[in-house]
């Protein structure tokens, strides 16, 4: 019976709790606080919603995440990797449609870390990580050319390819006073750790740089010059520092059955970025983090933030590198994270309204360019052709349509290409004259010479590899290319099968029966105690008769003297 694997890290680690730990905990928490704040409300505007729920989703996300997670230094939050979802469920369902969605996607992570699918979700191939990643960071750069330019578009169109032709068609509206914010952005963020590497301020952000920057110089622009053409959030939203109570959507069958898709997809993004987050973590501070205890809490997340109207929350690598980097080693810096946001939140939020959208989308592009990847992409395109397949196939099938379809199409292509891989892995071969002792067992080189020769009438086929379906049709083309040849006794070498399935089954009892029906005896070789079970199992003892299934090649060979 599967036991429950629930191990919170922030009980194990207050054991042994000291003062000074308290300290750094606590200078990485604020140093946290303040990096999330920027990303919070970017992430929450490009993914549709106003930028309040970003900040709660930071909040009340990033609490659950540290109270209950298995990872000491863990930050839970909104990221990057959600905003096309996000973005897309909201125009095809509504907000209330995301709730449902993200709260079903927090039950399928519970289940994920109960049934012990943390270790099974690791494995999911690196080529459509890499893939749909590069393809969000794209989608993300493309969503926010519009606010980064200050175009003057009544619709943005959702498709990629339509988006770029409406934007190549106004072009000519730029506002460049917009547009000098915005690469202004841009370049603060990107020179900030030049800029800063020996001053005081080195520990903020340059996201938090730009925004105070280019919010001040907005302002100015505005009172004192006259400029009232860049857009800010106070203009779009109506900024409100008010925590809202908690509220659980109206649940129909109809409206759940429809949102499976999404939440399926919310959930196994979610997993995939907070555990890869956790590993890059353990590696960084030389601990092991409980993935399904991650899991469980990444579900935990996901039902509280949509509950008190936040969004879809995961682990979230640069916030968490921050955390590390800054002296947190324990949940508690988390914890204090979540309570900068609040105070943030509760005192400061009215302050946002004047931060203009082109900065943010600085800030986005900024995200975009780190979240790309793009030397893990280039590196994948030295590797073999499936591989690269695998990687083109997600990454345009999330730029062009959804990433819905990429993960499904995605794990489709790369489960294909590893069969035929693993079917190319086993070989058959036919023996018809004699056994090289060089090629056997010291068992085997110890026995009489004479067994190395094949009598006449007998044929000697060796597998080498898993026997399923793959190989199961190997063997039917060689056997069809030796229909001409009616030996006596056919001998199937299996020393080097480690397991058998239904399918190889079905073509070994096919083959079986056809030699049968041809009066040819079938010896099986070599058959490990494992693949004997299953083809005791599946009848072969009274098919073929016990002194037909040997434990060596030595034991076949007299066996098919007899015969002959």
């Amino acid at each position: 019976m599967t036991t429950l694997e629930f191990k919170p890290k922030l009980f194990s680690t207050l054991k042994n709790y000291s003062r000074k730990q308290f300290t750094t905990d606590l200078l990485a928490g604020i140093i946290v606080g303040i990096v999330a704040l920027p990303l919070a409300i970017a992430f929450g505007i490009a993914s549709g919603v106003t930028p309040e729920k970003g900040i709660i989703t930071a909040i009340v996300a990033g609490l659950m995440v540290s109270l209950f997670g298995g990872s000491k230094v863990q930050i839970g939050g909104p990221t990057g990797a959600f905003i096309i979802i996000i973005y897309g469920i909201i125009q095809q369902y509504g907000f209330e449609g995301l709730t449902i969605a993200t709260l079903m996607a927090g039950v399928f992570l519970i289940l994920f870390g109960i049934l012990h699918l943390g270790t099974i979700i690791k494995y999911i191939p690196y080529p459509i990580v890499v893939g749909f990643t590069s393809g969000i960071a794209l989608t993300i750069f493309t969503t926010q050319i519009k606010d980064l330019l200050g175009l003057t578009m009544t619709q943005v169109p959702s498709d990629f390819i339509e988006k770029w032709i409406a934007y190549i068609g106004s072009f000519s509206t730029i506002d460049w006073w917009s547009a000098g914010v915005g690469v202004g952005s841009v370049a603060v963020i990107a020179l900030w750790p030049k800029i800063s590497r020996r001053s005081a301020v080195g520990k903020l952000p340059g996201s938090l740089i730009a925004i105070i920057v280019m919010t001040i110089a907005a302002l100015l622009l505005k009172h004192y010059m006259g400029v009232t053409s860049v857009e800010t959030i106070g203009d779009r939203f109506s900024i409100s520092s008010q925590l809202p109570g908690a509220q659980v959507p109206e649940l129909t069958w109809k409206v759940v059955k429809g949102l499976v898709s999404p939440a399926i997809t919310i959930a196994i993004l979610g997993a995939i970025e907070s555990l890869l987050s956790a590993t890059v973590a353990d590696g960084v501070i030389g601990d092991r983090h409980h993935s399904n205890t991650e899991l469980i809490a990444q579900g935990f997340a996901n039902l509280a933030s949509p509950i008190f109207g936040g969004i879809p929350a995961t682990g979230a690598i640069a916030r968490t590198m921050t955390n590390i980097n800054n002296g947190g080693r324990t949940p508690v810096a988390g914890i204090i994270h979540a309570a900068v946001l609040l105070l943030i939140f509760l005192f400061l939020m009215p302050l946002a309204q004047y931060i203009p959208m082109a900065c943010l989308a600085g800030v986005l592009v900024i995200v975009s360019y780190n979240m790309s990847g793009w030397r893990s992409f280039t590196s994948i395109m030295k590797n073999p052709k499936s591989d690269i397949i695998v990687l083109w196939v997600t990454f345009l099938l999330t730029v062009i349509f959804d990433l819905t379809i990429a993960i499904e199409v995605g794990l489709i292509c790369a489960c294909l290409l590893f069969m035929r891989r693993m079917a190319e892995t086993t070989d058959v071969k036919v023996i018809s004259d004699e056994i090289d002792p060089a090629e056997e067992d010291s068992d085997f080189q110890m026995g009489n010479l004479e067994h190395l020769t094949i009598p006449e009438g007998v044929e000697v086929y060796e597998i080498n590899g898993p026997y399923f379906f793959g190989a199961g049709n190997k063997f039917e083309e060689i056997m069809g290319a030796l229909r001409h040849q009616r030996p006596k006794v056919r001998i199937i070498r299996m020393r080097k099968v480690p397991f058998v399935d239904s399918t190889g089954i079905h073509n070994l009892t096919n083959l079986c029966l056809m030699s049968q029906q041809e009066g040819i005896q079938v010896v099986l070789s070599g058959v490990n105690p494992t693949v004997q079970a299953v083809l005791h199992k599946a009848g072969f003892d009274t098919m073929l008769g016990e002194d037909n299934i040997c434990s060596h090649i030595n034991i076949a060979l007299d066996r098919a003297r007899q015969l002959v």
